[in-house]
């Protein structure tokens, strides 16, 4: 076998140089020394062949399964790598070349450490995500409100397929904005509470029961977390606006009280000691609901005892009531006297009076009604006042007017006598005064149709007819011009008549009083005009310049308000034996339009 066994030698070449060569070699001498025949040597060398080749492939089968252990934990081991490296968001790992080399143990014993480095990481990753999504799962339920939820990281559930660090940045953004979410609605619950604490403050409330009220954890001795939850702010806000409200409505409230209680005490005069015990309410009227934040200012004992002084000066009112329309009366009668101008019915001043003494007219409703009539008066007297300047300029320049002509009927003006230069120079003013009375009454004219035509009613002067006054005064200051024009030509053809006379007798005589004495008693020019015979001084104050021609002793106006221009008349001083002719001023002037 040793020498012919070629086969033998090519497949034990390799243990020939080991202790196999010698174990066979052992057998060999063993053969020899028995007998054995070749075929049985051969025999038993073919199966110790095979039994090596068996072992061989054994050993060669389980060295191929370890190789692809190895490539398999090795490729296991790359794509867990390769998974990591997704998960946490990174393309590689740094100090990791991209290419690896090596046997394949080299190469496991090489991804080992790194895979172990990126495995921790993600269990790192992992407790910030669930850190951070705790907080905002917790921070997120205060918001909403849900009082019992509870933190804990087993309770959250962190989604592995990203765990990337920007995946945790916008974890971390929203975190952010849920904190300050949650400070802003943790600062605007503290302003609200501040705010209730303060009008609970004014308003004299308890702000403790109130603030419990809307939820327990409000209260600071509950130690509970804020409820911070969109509810519990529609809460606080309500309960805000309600307290504003409240507090609006009571300043409203002692506003209208104080202003009675100021009316009522000025009008029963009430010393100001009676007044200290309520001053605080006085000071509240010239304050806005934002103004006030005083404690107790605005409390319902406040407003009670306002409430009590206020019926208790009502009822003492009540007696004093007659007093006080009297009261008004005179001094809407003193406004409508001062400004010429009609004043109310007594009739509906007496359905007032007997209102009060029945107790059927509310107090306030007299007050009101006589305000009124006062405030109208008020406002009428002031559309007057331009026409009532300037009427009062035409009375005064009429009795200049009537001074003057007196003057001038003086034979005696131009004596030397104390005080007639101060006459001299009163004249002169006077005449100027005159001069402008035509343009005076045309503006008056003027402003009274305008005055109408605004109002559609008649202006009236002391219950007449200011127009019928003006257009009665033109009517007449023309006739007098007329007749002054025609005792000027009476003066001319009287002057000829005594100069033809003079020439027929050859002397003159020394006076022409006797003749124009006769020419008086005959019919013709009298030296006194029948305006100023007729009537005395105090006609003429707004009185017309009365004709002296019999044709027209009587004035041009039918008698019209009889009563009324009777009154005024003999209040500027015209005398009785003319006041039937005087009314008669009214009658062509009470058209469509009455006062």
């Amino acid at each position: 076998m040793g020498s012919s066994g070629t086969p033998m030698k090519a497949g034990t070449s390799v243990l020939l140089e080991t202790s196999f060569g010698y174990l066979l070699d052992e057998l060999q001498m063993i053969w020899d020394e028995v007998g054995e025949d070749q075929p049985e040597r051969e025999k038993i060398l073919l199966e110790l062949e095979q039994e090596c080749f068996e072992v061989y492939r054994r050993k060669v089968d389980r060295a191929n399964i370890l190789r692809a252990q190895l490539h398999q934990e090795l490729a296991v081991s790359e794509a867990e790598l390769t998974h990591l490296l997704l998960l946490l968001g990174e393309r590689s790992l740094p100090g990791r070349p991209e290419r690896m080399a090596g046997t394949l143990k080299e190469q496991l014993e090489s991804i080992t450490p790194a895979l172990k480095e990126m495995q921790l990481r993600k269990e790192e990753r992992v407790k910030q995500f669930r850190a951070v999504q705790g907080h905002i799962q917790k921070i997120s339920a205060q918001i909403a409100g849900e009082s019992e939820y509870t933190e804990s990281s087993s309770n959250v559930v962190v989604d592995e397929n990203d765990l990337s660090q920007k995946k945790l940045e916008d974890f971390k953004t929203e975190l952010q904005r849920l904190l300050k979410e949650k400070g802003d609605r943790l600062q605007k619950v503290e302003k609200y509470i501040s705010t209730i604490k303060n009008l609970s403050a004014t308003l004299g409330m308890d702000s403790s029961m109130i603030i419990t009220k809307v939820h327990p954890s409000l209260n600071e001795l509950s130690g509970l977390s804020k409820n911070i939850s969109d509810g519990i702010l529609a809460k606080l806000d309500g309960t805000v606006e309600f307290l504003e409200i409240e507090k609006h409505t009571r300043l409203e409230k002692l506003h209208q009280l104080g202003k009675s209680l100021t009316n009522l005490w000025d009008l029963m005069d009430t010393p100001y000691a009676d007044r200290r015990h309520l001053s605080h309410v006085m000071t509240l009227l010239s304050f806005s609901c934002a103004e006030i934040s005083d404690t107790g200012s605005l409390t319902v004992d406040i407003i009670q005892q306002a409430e009590t002084e206020v019926k208790r000066l009502d009822q003492l009112k009540a007696s004093k009531m007659k007093e006080l329309f009297l009261r008004k009366q005179m001094e809407l009668e003193d406004i409508c006297n001062k400004s010429h101008m009609e004043i109310p019915s007594t009739t509906e001043m007496e359905k007032i009076l007997d209102l009060i003494n029945s107790g059927e007219m509310d107090h306030a409703d007299l007050l009101k009604s006589m305000d009124d009539h006062i405030s109208k008066a008020e406002e009428e007297a002031l559309s007057r006042k331009v026409i009532m300047e300037k009427v009062e300029k035409w009375i005064l320049a009429r009795d200049e007017e009537r001074w003057l002509e007196e003057y001038s009927m003086d034979e005696n003006r131009y004596s030397v006598h104390r005080g007639a230069h101060k006459n001299l120079r009163r004249a002169e003013r006077a005449r100027l005064m005159v001069h402008k009375i035509p343009a005076l009454v045309d503006l008056l004219i003027a402003k009274t149709k305008s005055w109408e035509e605004e109002r559609k009613k008649v202006f009236l002067y002391d219950e007449v007819p200011l127009m019928a006054l003006l257009e009665e005064y033109n009517k007449l200051r023309e006739l007098r011009e007329d007749e002054k024009q025609r005792q000027r030509d009476m003066k001319k053809v009287q002057s000829q008549i005594d100069i033809g006379q003079g020439n027929l007798v050859g002397s003159r005589p020394s006076t022409s009083s006797c003749r124009f004495s006769d020419m008086t008693q005959n019919g013709g020019y009298a030296n006194t005009s029948p305006l100023n015979t007729r009537l005395p001084k105090g006609a003429q104050q707004l009185g017309s310049p009365w004709n002296s021609s019999p044709t027209h002793e009587k004035p041009l106006i039918k008698a019209g308000k009889k009563g009324h221009a009777q009154k005024f008349y003999m209040r500027n001083g015209f005398p009785r034996h003319i006041k039937d002719d005087a009314v008669s001023v009214v009658s062509s002037f009470s058209g469509p339009m009455s006062p």
